[in-house]
């Protein structure tokens, strides 16, 4: 089978602390800049579910991985999704980038919303995002020390022994491509390369975490589906309804919305 991460061309970002920083960048070299939040769990592999629209849309995607994600250093003690703009700031002037756009699936919305509070950032889109303080089951077991590390190790050696079809269910119940079921299986299994330590402290932020209650100041746009069991649509709503925001809803899930709307997204964040 064709290596489905072939668009992808990897890169690190030495921070000033000291730290790495893991991305990819695919799309249209010279497009406009989106900066891609994968999921958590998630990886910088995740963009090449992205990376072929984006060249027809004429988008340039940056994907970086989160502290203690694939290959990217661990976070020091305190850090939060607070600081993953500061982050970003240090990768996009290393790209020699001054503006960009940012898009948010899952896990990855309430670092998108950081992240659009820089002063580089010009919209912000979101995907099936969480929305903090987060009620789902997740939620309840992060209150648990050591329980969502141990969930996700054996669910990822359990998607290792079953395949990528297996994976694929977790967000959605739409029939993918092989291709397709292989790209998301990867970025899944390249999330855990150093451990779950990562994916345990993202969910319990979600729990813990507040958003800031001022108003974004850059233009918002949601995509989310009515089906969707990982992150209800709730909290989706009346965060965009807070922000003067726009939300576009699917009759599909998790991942299906993603699917399905990745061209209309890319082509508003363009």
């Amino acid at each position: 089978m064709k290596n489905p991460h072939t668009s992808l061309s990897h890169d690190e970002q030495y921070l000033s602390d000291g730290r790495s920083l893991s991305y990819t960048l695919s799309g249209a070299p010279d497009g406009n800049p989106v900066v891609l939040h994968h999921g958590t769990p998630g990886s910088r592999l995740f963009a090449s579910l992205l990376s072929a629209v984006a060249a027809e849309e004429g988008v340039k995607l940056i994907t970086p991985e989160r502290p203690g994600f694939g290959q990217s250093s661990p976070p020091p003690n305190g850090w939060t999704w607070q600081d993953w703009q500061h982050d970003l700031t240090e990768l996009l002037q290393g790209e020699s980038i001054e503006k960009a756009s940012v898009l948010g699936f899952s896990g990855g919305g309430p670092f998108a919303l950081a992240a659009g509070r820089a002063e580089w950032a010009s919209r912000i889109a979101l995907v099936s995002s969480v929305i903090p303080p987060s009620r789902n089951a997740l939620a309840k077991l992060s209150k648990i020390p050591y329980t969502l590390r141990l969930l996700f190790r054996v669910s990822e050696k359990l998607a290792t022994i079953r395949g990528a079809e297996s994976v694929v269910r977790q967000y959605t119940d739409q029939t993918v491509s092989e291709t397709v079921a292989q790209q998301i299986a990867a970025d899944f299994h390249e999330a855990f390369r150093q451990n779950a330590k990562a994916v345990a402290r993202e969910n319990r932020s979600f729990t813990e975490g507040v958003l800031p209650q001022e108003q974004m100041a850059v233009p918002i746009r949601a995509w989310h589906g009515a089906e969707d069991t990982n992150t209800p649509i709730e909290s989706v709503d009346k965060f965009i309804e807070r922000n003067e925001g726009e939300l576009i809803t699917t009759k599909s899930d998790h991942f299906g919305t993603l699917l399905e709307c990745k061209q209309a997204i890319l082509h508003w964040l363009r």
